[in-house]
This record gives structure tokens, sequence and C-alpha cells, in this order.
């Protein structure tokens, strides 16, 4: 074969193979191109979506007396927050038994951490025991005050509560217009009545016919629900 052929062929082959080097060399700059890029939206959308947190203060009844921690509602509103799509943290800092008096003193431990909703519902076992309704309303704000100084922009919700019937008389009535004077007073939302289609029903009750059992704390659940969503909604980070 004549040189001047071969060399011919040899160069043409070589400007081929730098050809083929060079798309290969554009592909894998195009695909870490595309990581890298990839990469950033992710970092972006996590630092875009905090985790907000909502405490909830409560007594027997939203610590889930006699259940497991999970079947109380507040752990249910937890997982209705993540079906909606919604990134909160609750933490049930409820206690059987809970007073107003016993949330102001229990509260300072929870207070360390920023709070985005504020849940409380306390004072009724305050009315079992004939606490004034004065002194029941003044620690509940000082309650709010409290969050709501360490938390300047939490929003809150006031779960309500009613005394039974039996006794008709001016405390009854003033007890149950106190948690709707606080939340006009506070701007908080209202759930106006926690038991709602729960107390006195024998199949939403433990035994003891005070304590709502699994099925009455989704009910439970479903009644803040309606009132959180809105709120939660709007604290939820944005992307």
């Amino acid at each position: 074969m004549p040189i001047g052929i071969a060399w011919k062929g040899d160069a043409t082959a070589g400007v081929e193979s730098c050809r083929l080097s060079a798309e290969r060399c554009v592909v894998r700059t195009c695909i870490a191109l595309v990581c890298v890029t990839w990469l950033i939206s992710s970092v972006e959308t996590v630092y875009a979506s905090p985790t907000k947190t909502i405490l909830v203060l409560g007594d027997s009844l939203s610590q889930g007396f006699g259940l497991t921690p999970s079947e109380a509602y507040p752990m249910l509103l937890a997982k209705k927050l993540r079906a909606a799509g919604l990134n909160f943290q609750v933490t049930n800092a409820s206690a059987a038994g809970g007073t107003t008096e016993g949330g102001l003193e229990r509260l300072p431990a929870h207070l360390r951490r920023k709070i985005d909703i504020f849940i409380v519902e306390l004072g009724i076992n305050d009315a079992f025991r004939g606490v004034p309704v004065d002194q029941i309303q003044s620690n509940l704000q000082q309650i709010i005050d409290k969050v709501k100084a360490r938390n300047p922009n939490v929003r809150v919700v006031i779960a309500g509560m009613q005394l039974p019937n039996y006794a008709a008389d001016d405390y009854v009535s003033a007890f149950g217009k106190t948690f709707a004077d606080l939340a006009a007073k506070n701007g908080a939302a209202l759930v106006p009545y926690l038991l709602q289609s729960v107390a006195g029903d024998p199949s939403m009750n433990l035994s003891d016919g005070i304590h709502p059992n699994a099925d009455g704390q989704k009910i439970l659940a479903e009644t803040v629900w309606h009132v959180l969503e809105p709120v939660a909604r709007e604290v939820a980070p944005h992307p």
C-alpha cells in the first residue's frame, strides 16, 4: 500500500477518534451539570421547607388517658398534617390531672424551642375542683402571654370545654364563656367544645365515662383539625 494512502487513513481515523472523545466529554459534562443542578435544587428545597412546630399543652383528654400515645388526638393530628403535605412536628406536653396552675409550672421546659402553633387545652380539672373562673382565666392568660413572649409570631389555638349541665348556675355559665373570651382577647383560633359528639356517648368513652376511647380520640382529632388546618396552612412554609 502506498505510504501516502496509509497516512491519510491513519489521519482520518485519528480525527474520528478525537471527535468521539470530544462528544463523550461533552456528554459527561452535561450529565455532571445536571447532577449538580439537581443537588442544588434539592438543598434549596430542604432549606426552603423547614419543619414547623406545634406544642399541645393539655390534661388527660389530650394525653390520651388509658390509651397509647399514638392514639391520642395530638398524634392523630400529626398524621393528618403529614397526609396534607404540611411539615410540622407535634409535641404533646399534656399530663393526666393537668390544671392551669400545673400548666404554668410545666410550661418553661417547653419554651426552650421555637413554637409556631400553640394548642392549649386546660381548665376542666380546675372547674371540677371549684377553682374560681377568674383564676382559671388568669392562669390561661399567663400561659398564653409566656408563649407569646418567647414566640411573638406564634398562632394560638384554644380548645374550649364545658361543664355538664347538672349544675346550670352562674359558675357553669361563666366557665363556658372563658375560652371564647380568651380567644377573642388574644386573636386565637377557638375549638368551641373539644368533646363535641363524644361527651356522654358510652361508645366513645372508656368505662369511666369521662375519658375518650380510641374512637372518641379520632372524633376529637377531627374536631380540632377543622380549626387547626387553616391555621397550619397559613403557618406552613411555602416553596
